[in-house]
C-alpha cells in the first residue's frame, strides 16, 4: 500500500513495476544488470477520487499514454531498490500535485495611472523616433 496523504492511498495491485536495463554509461555492469524501473499506473482504472483522476488525465504530460496509463521511468541510481523508491516518490508527487485544486483566476484591469504612464511612454518613444528622421527638402 502506497500512502499519498491522509485520505488517499494506492493498493500495490494497481501499480506494475518492471526492471529494465538502464540507458547510458554503466561500465561492465550495463549489459548484465537490470537496474532501471518502469512504473506503470492505470489512472482511469485506479481507486483514486474522480476529481484527482480528472486532473491527472487533463494534464498534458508526456508520461501519460492515450489509454490513460502513466509510465514513469526511473534510472537515476545504480541500484534497483533506489530506482524503485524514486519512481514511487515521483508518482506520489504527481498525485499530490493533482489533489490541490487550482485557484480560479480573477481577471484584472490596469489602473488609470498605469494606462496614462504607458501612453506617456509611447508618446516619448514616438517623439524620439520622429527626431531621427531626416528631412531632405
Amino acid at each position: 500500500m502506497i500512502f499519498i496523504n491522509d485520505q488517499i492511498s494506492i493498493p500495490d495491485e494497481e501499480i506494475t513495476l518492471n526492471a529494465i536495463r538502464a540507458q547510458g554509461a554503466g561500465g561492465q555492469n550495463v549489459n548484465k544488470v537490470s537496474s532501471a524501473i518502469h512504473l506503470r499506473f492505470d489512472v482511469a482504472a485506479s481507486s483514486l477520487p474522480d476529481s484527482v483522476k480528472a486532473r491527472i488525465l487533463q494534464n498534458r504530460d508526456q508520461r501519460l499514454t492515450q489509454d490513460g496509463v502513466l509510465v514513469i521511468k526511473a534510472q537515476k541510481h545504480r541500484s534497483q531498490e533506489k530506482n524503485r523508491t524514486d519512481a514511487i516518490d515521483r508518482l506520489r508527487e504527481l498525485i499530490l500535485a493533482a489533489t490541490r485544486t487550482p485557484r480560479k483566476r480573477i481577471p484584472t484591469r490596469p489602473s488609470r495611472g498605469a494606462k496614462e504612464k504607458r501612453l506617456e511612454a509611447k508618446k516619448k518613444r514616438a517623439s524620439i523616433k520622429k527626431l531621427r528622421t531626416v528631412d531632405f527638402d
